[in-house]
């Protein structure tokens, strides 16, 4: 009685293996490539080597999966503009920098429409004197970085 049980199960066992087959690949005079499982009588022909399916577990794809989604997470926040990173800090640095010389860019335009607009010998020093401290502060901090 035991063996009518183990042999369902031994047939099913053997059904289950993979079965491996000879391909042959050669080409003919023609300059065409063939592939069959028997090997050709007059032509020469290579044995191909099929390598194994290459299975990963649905456990895997979704564990790899998480560990990009958590990685695109650390990016952004690394990106964002209130992260300690350095190119986010760069980046308000940048604004800040922009929005000092647009400053700076109107200061000067005032002196000079003060320095228009006429003045007296000792105001007149004094407006030009600014004039060259801001426009030297101007050129080092906007034009020359």
């Amino acid at each position: 009685m035991p063996r009518i049980k183990a042999l369902p199960f031994c047939l099913c066992l053997f059904l289950s293996l993979p079965t491996q087959a000879e391909i042959y690949r050669w080409t003919d005079a023609n300059g065409s490539i063939h592939f069959s499982d028997t090997p050709p009588m007059l032509d020469e022909h290579h044995r191909v080597q099929v390598r194994p399916t290459t299975t990963m577990p649905m456990v895997e794809n979704i564990r790899q999966s998480d560990r990009v989604t958590r990685n695109r997470k650390e990016l952004d926040q690394l990106l964002s503009p209130n992260s300690k990173n350095r190119y986010a800090k760069s980046q308000q640095a940048e604004e800040v920098r922009t929005r000092q010389c647009e400053q700076y860019r109107k200061q000067l335009d005032r002196l000079q429409a003060r320095l228009r607009a006429g003045y007296g010998n000792d105001r007149g020093n004094s407006l030009r004197q600014r004039r060259r401290e801001l426009s030297q502060t101007y050129s080092h901090e906007c034009v020359l970085n």
